[in-house]
């Protein structure tokens, strides 16, 4: 962050405050995705409207232990105050600091909260939207202190045979995690309403 030409307001100077932004977005009900993916956005924008809670986009980071079934779900920081255990701590995005200290503030680090989740994304192809929905848990598992940004672990059954089916199927590293299980209503409108193609993974 620096100081505007007459120094009374901050202003962007790297895309960690744009993150941190995107935070109280998303804490207001507002679909604001990172990276410019707009189908995270959707899905987003769905599940809150589906659970009446704030949803967030994470990337489908590491592998949790030796679990095959659980995962650590991440990103920067821009994960609703609702969905986090606390508050978060405001810092320099560390990716950015590697090779250009100071180009990018506004990273909000913490720990996302246990609750039931149902994850889902789309992906776009020769004019159509295809989507896959699923559910699971965040889970209450500790996550070292070292690890930047807000991460969580999430519990999904079956979780290696449905990253192999999104992986084949073309979908990305984001998924948008949602409060709740709320798979059948999303299907219903997605399919029936919106005219959405649907993969299964489950």
């Amino acid at each position: 962050m620096r100081r505007g030409s007459r120094g009374e307001r901050p202003v962007s100077s790297g895309a960690g405050w744009r993150v941190l932004g995107s935070q109280g977005r998303w804490s207001r009900g507002i679909a604001a995705s990172c990276e410019i993916d707009v189908c995270s956005a959707l899905t987003m924008r769905a599940m809150s409207l589906a659970s009446g809670d704030p949803a967030t986009v994470l990337d489908w980071n590491n592998n949790y232990g030796d679990d095959e079934n659980k995962v650590v779900l991440f990103h920067c920081g821009p994960v609703a105050q609702s969905l986090m255990k606390g508050k978060g701590h405001v810092t320099e995005h560390k990716m950015f600091a590697k090779n250009d200290p100071g180009s990018g503030w506004g990273t909000n680090e913490g720990r996302m909260a246990a609750f039931p989740m149902t994850y889902s994304n789309c992906k776009t192809e020769d004019g159509k939207i295809t989507v896959y929905v699923s559910q699971g848990r965040m889970t209450e598992d500790p996550i070292e202190d070292g690890y930047f940004g807000c991460a969580g672990v999430a519990e999904i059954d079956g979780l290696q045979d449905k990253l192999i089916r999104l992986a084949r199927n073309g979908f990305k590293h984001h998924t948008s995690v949602g409060t709740g299980h709320m798979k059948a209503v999303l299907e219903e409108a997605f399919t029936v309403y919106l005219g959405y193609d649907l993969i299964q993974i489950d």
